[in-house]
């Protein structure tokens, strides 16, 4: 049965997600948010549409063997079969610096080499078209094969045997062969050559991206496996940051709440650099900047969607996809996400937060100056008109709307950063402005969002019911630890929103019903609420249970299901990841006292 424990590789140009058994099951081309080439995650193989997938099948199988190069996004895949042989794939992505600059191609790279006695395997490479209702076309040339039929047009070079390939024949595989999937270009040099190259090129940039990593002391290789995952999200073109690379993994098992997520979320890019900087990968954050910048610039009046594509596009028209039938048959599956038209206020708060290390932090070898606050000043005079005004809500619920308390408390943390960045360029009068409005907005939030009879913040303004947002009132600084109705409004929480070891986003009736799983990262908001009261066994131990709820590499999805621990909706889910870093940075001894 298809699951979620899979390895994602990747580049910041393009990723994939590989099987237990060294399949590729989803890829989209030219760029992330692309065409699915490969979408046997969301069809199975067999039947009348066998394809959109790339597999190396080894005849007689037995058994399979996989797991991460340590420190990098590299997955090797070892298959055996029943006769003693043995075979190793290589899977990945080349990244690495050249010419000065971060070179990722896009560019998958396949590596299958012969371990012990006379494998013999089987290379099936179908790839799809038009979101899985095709298969691709195919021509050959001396070295290589071209997938038509789709765009962008495919190439595969190899130094394996063309014929073999294109026939779907078995060979003894007797040393080792490369397949190199990009651009229909040329490549400069053979497949072998190039292959072994970017793999040791590849695994040192990541060796080295690592070693800059100021981790925790404990639980050291789940934070560097989630800071991994994370940086495979960031899009080097343009600083955008996916929330998944994956579409219409469903959240449970009843289906309908199925989304595309290949887009950039400014609040999930916000927490996403923020969980980075915490570990010292400071140029993400740089170029998110930059996104962010180039959206404010090209919008009317500061006013921002909750969501752009990766290029910055703003129109993510959501549509059915009626040839893939889903993630074990459970659907819709759709492309493109209509949050995009929703009005969302939280984003003004998330966009300048996003952008507030860039004057404080000395680390940076270009910190920003008054040009920049002024532009963010825009943003934060759209939050202070927007703060008490209904919205979607950062769960983006499509029905209705209303003042929510996180969507104004975010916008209440743009204007107060402003007025710290203020006060840090000097900009006497402007910091009293923006410390006169954050003061405004908090007395409002407190007056409107705290509910007497029940004892703590609502998730609305004048509203009962709690949502697990209300958990990151201390988070943000809207609220001390010691404050008496941040402690109230956590204890509300475990009654209303926690089930077993996991806390639930909302448990109120939405669009489609009930909410069935958990949401994970909100779990990890919980467990860092704890650490702020003092709870810090009680936060440690549903940590570890989070641990142990991940996947054999290290991988989280959106939801969990709170009985069986199955993981559930898109994968990798960049909010679960920021979440298992930001609670292990909280909850670690530090490093002067381990030893």
């Amino acid at each position: 049965m298809t699951s979620l424990e899979l390895g994602l590789i990747g580049n910041g140009a393009v990723a994939a997600l590989v099987n237990p058994v060294g399949e590729i099951v989803w890829g989209c081309f030219p760029g992330m948010d692309g065409d699915p080439v490969f979408c046997s995650l969301l069809r199975d193989r067999g039947g009348a549409s066998d394809f959109g997938y790339f597999a190396i099948d080894l005849v007689d199988f037995e058994r399979a063997e996989q797991s991460y190069v340590e420190n990098t996004p590299i997955v090797r895949t070892t298959l055996h079969d029943r006769h003693g042989g043995s075979v190793e794939i290589t899977d990945f992505a080349p990244r690495f610096i050249h010419f000065e600059r971060v070179f990722c191609p896009m560019m998958l790279v396949r590596q299958v080499r012969r371990v012990t006695g006379v494998p013999r395997v089987r290379v099936v490479m179908r790839p799809a078209a038009g979101a899985g209702a095709a298969r691709r076309g195919v021509t050959t040339g001396s070295h290589h094969i071209r997938y038509i039929d789709g765009d962008p047009v495919l190439r595969m070079t190899t130094d394996a045997s063309i014929a073999a390939i294109v026939e779907e024949r078995a060979f003894v595989l007797e040393d080792s062969v490369t397949l190199v999937l990009g651009p229909d270009e040329s490549l400069q040099g053979s497949a072998g050559d190039m292959g072994e190259r970017f793999a040791r090129e590849t695994t040192n940039h990541w060796h080295e991206w690592v070693r800059s990593l100021a981790i925790p002391f404990e639980w050291q290789a789940a934070v560097i496996r989630a800071a991994i995952t994370l940086q495979l999200n960031a899009v080097e073109d343009t600083g955008a940051i996916l929330a998944a690379v994956t579409t219409s993994i469903p959240e449970s098992a009843e289906g309908g709440r199925t989304w595309d997520y290949r887009f950039c979320w400014l609040r999930d890019g916000f927490m996403v650099v923020n969980a980075l900087n915490r570990l010292g990968a400071t140029r993400t954050m740089e170029r998110f900047l930059g996104y962010i910048v180039n959206l404010a610039a090209g919008s009317r009046d500061g006013a921002l969607q909750p969501v752009y594509g990766i290029t910055g596009r703003e129109r993510l028209e959501e549509r059915m996809i009626d040839s893939l039938p889903g993630y074990r048959g459970i659907g819709p599956v759709r492309t493109g996400n209509q949050a995009f038209e929703q009005v969302q206020h939280d984003v003004y708060g998330a966009a300048i937060l996003a952008a507030t290390h860039v004057f404080f932090d000395r680390r940076l070898v270009r910190r920003h100056d008054a040009s920049l606050f002024e532009r963010l000043e825009v943003l934060g005079q759209r939050a202070a008109q927007a703060f008490d005004q209904p919205d979607a809500g950062l769960w983006e619920l499509r029905n209705r709307s209303a003042v929510h308390t996180y969507s104004a408390v975010m916008c209440w943390a743009g204007c107060d950063r402003l007025a710290r960045i203020a006060a840090q360029l000097k900009l006497t009068e402007r910091e009293a402005h923006w410390r006169a409005t954050a003061a405004r907005m908090h007395e409002v939030i407190c007056t409107r969002a705290w509910s007497l009879p029940l004892n703590t913040f609502t998730g609305t303004f004048d509203g009962q019911a709690l949502d697990a947002s209300l958990l990151l009132l201390h988070e943000v600084g809207f609220l001390t630890a010691d404050d008496p109705r941040f402690s109230a409004t956590v204890a509300a929480v475990e009654r209303e929103l926690r089930r077993g070891d996991f806390v639930f986003r909302y448990t109120a009736e939405d669009d489609f019903g009930a909410p069935r799983n958990a949401f994970v990262v909100c779990t990890f908001w919980y467990v860092n609420a704890l650490v702020a009261l003092g709870r810090r066994d009680e936060a440690r131990r549903l940590f570890e249970n989070l641990l142990s709820c991940r996947t054999p590499h290290g991988l989280l999805a959106e939801h969990i299901d709170v009985n069986s621990c199955e993981q559930w909706g898109n994968f990798v889910q960049t909010y679960s990841m920021v979440g298992l870093i930001s609670s292990a940075v909280r909850l670690s001894i530090r490093w002067d006292e381990a030893f």
